[in-house]
């Protein structure tokens, strides 16, 4: 990436400096070759016209006296053969300023395309030059690169082979340690803590004698047998609280059966009540 950076960035230098070269020599050539008093029409805008014409009429042959001025009759060309070599003079003028203009030109053209081509060169030769550079570089960081894996490598190989010896050796000793020493012997003496003989270290001790055990599943077994007890109770319990709720369930419902019932009777004997007064309303 950064490779293609750096020719992208000079092959955008390239290009501004040769949109700055073309824009200088369009610049030169116009101001060299293209005033604006060479111009064929430049009378015709020309600031200072008035101050460089000559005067109306300089003598009775002038040329620009009208018919008005009876100076010059229609039919009388009398200066045809001056006026027409003026004119062929003129014209092989305009002829050679063109040719000397375009050579000109073409001159400009070629010293643009000559200096555009030697600053390309140039600038290919730089890119050229620092690809070669970026690439002996590139090769003498990967040499010292590969040598120094290279090193690395044997050096972690050798320290591979060092701790493998030493290991074995360790290994070896650890071994021997244990065939000599109370743990594989199995010496119940080594489980004894310093603290008292009720107290074993965990790590040195083997196992409990016939005893211990059964008195160890004797106490599971009592545990067993109080889990078992205390179940009882709370399904007892369990059954007690959900008969009390069943009755009381049921003197609940007893209870809502009597007051619809005296609901009823009072409805019944309000609905007596009505129907008298409704009678002696309507007796009345």
């Amino acid at each position: 990436m950064k490779q293609n950076d750096k020719i992208m960035c000079m092959l955008e230098e390239r290009q501004k400096n040769d949109i700055r070269n073309v824009n200088k020599a369009i610049s030169e050539f116009q101001k060299n070759f293209q005033k604006p008093e060479t111009r064929r029409e430049f009378d015709l805008s020309d600031p200072q016209a008035l101050k460089k014409d000559r005067p109306a009429r300089l003598s009775d042959n002038d040329p620009r006296c009208t018919i008005s001025g009876l100076q010059k009759f229609m039919g009388e060309d009398l200066n045809y053969h001056q006026r027409m070599k003026f004119q062929k003079e003129q014209l092989r003028e305009w002829s050679l300023q063109q040719q000397r203009d375009w050579k000109n030109a073409l001159a400009d053209q070629k010293f643009a395309d000559d200096l555009y081509d030697k600053n390309r060169i140039e600038l290919d030769q730089k890119t050229m030059e620092q690809q070669q550079k970026e690439e002996e570089s590139r090769r003498a960081v990967c040499a010292a690169t590969k040598d120094f894996n290279r090193t690395q490598a044997a050096e972690l190989v050798e320290r591979k082979r060092l701790e493998k010896c030493q290991k074995t050796k360790e290994d070896m000793d650890e071994i021997s340690s244990l065939l000599q020493g109370d743990l594989l012997s199995e010496n119940p003496e080594q489980a004894v803590s310093s603290f008292g003989r009720h107290r074993v270290i965990t790590d040195r001790w083997k196992g409990m004698n016939r005893d211990q055990l059964m008195a160890i599943r004797y106490s599971q077994q009592q545990q067993v047998l109080e889990k078992l007890r205390l179940k009882e109770e709370e399904r007892q319990r369990d059954a007690e609280w959900d008969r009390q709720s069943i009755q009381a369930a049921r003197a609940h419902l007893v209870l809502e059966r009597h007051q619809q019932r005296q609901n009823r009777e009072r409805r019944q004997a309000l609905d007596n009540i009505n129907a008298e007064l409704s009678q002696e309303q309507k007796s009345k």
